[in-house]
């Protein structure tokens, strides 16, 4: 970030915007889901890094007002948790559609397929089956 700051004087707003997604919200994004209920110390850090990256897209300074209004409609960002949501949604809608790696889509399973679950109320609901949790030993 500081890095892309240095030279934002010598850059176009197109070239900052595009240099801005490629090297930050694409590794924000990266394993996003991951971070899916997790702590809000951790989403808290990577809304941080968002925030500096849109001060470097509109050349704002750190104490300057209206950086949330600014991330939201002009450059049409979600907040860390809003995109850990949409980025699950997404993965979710592929699973279940058949556009995602047969590895991923073994983890989305509706109920209403599952042959013992197919009385139960959550079959009717559209809900998906829980796949239990291991625990690995080391």
């Amino acid at each position: 970030m500081r890095r892309l700051w240095h030279i934002r004087r010598s850059l176009t707003s197109e070239s900052a915007t595009t240099l801005v997604h490629a090297f930050v919200t694409s590794r924000v994004d990266y394993c996003g889901v991951v971070f899916a209920g997790a702590l809000k110390i951790i989403t808290n850090k990577l809304q941080q890094v968002l925030n500096s990256a849109a001060r470097v897209v509109s050349g704002t300074r750190k104490f300057d007002r209206g950086l949330r209004q600014l991330v939201h409609t002009e450059l049409h960002w979600l907040d860390v948790p809003e995109r850990v949501k949409y980025k699950l949604g997404v993965i979710t809608r592929r699973c279940l559609y058949g556009s995602a790696p047969r590895y991923l889509a073994a983890c989305f399973v509706p109920v209403s397929t599952t042959a013992s679950r197919q009385h139960l109320r959550s079959a009717a609901g559209h809900q998906l089956v829980v796949i239990p949790s291991h625990r690995l030993t080391t």
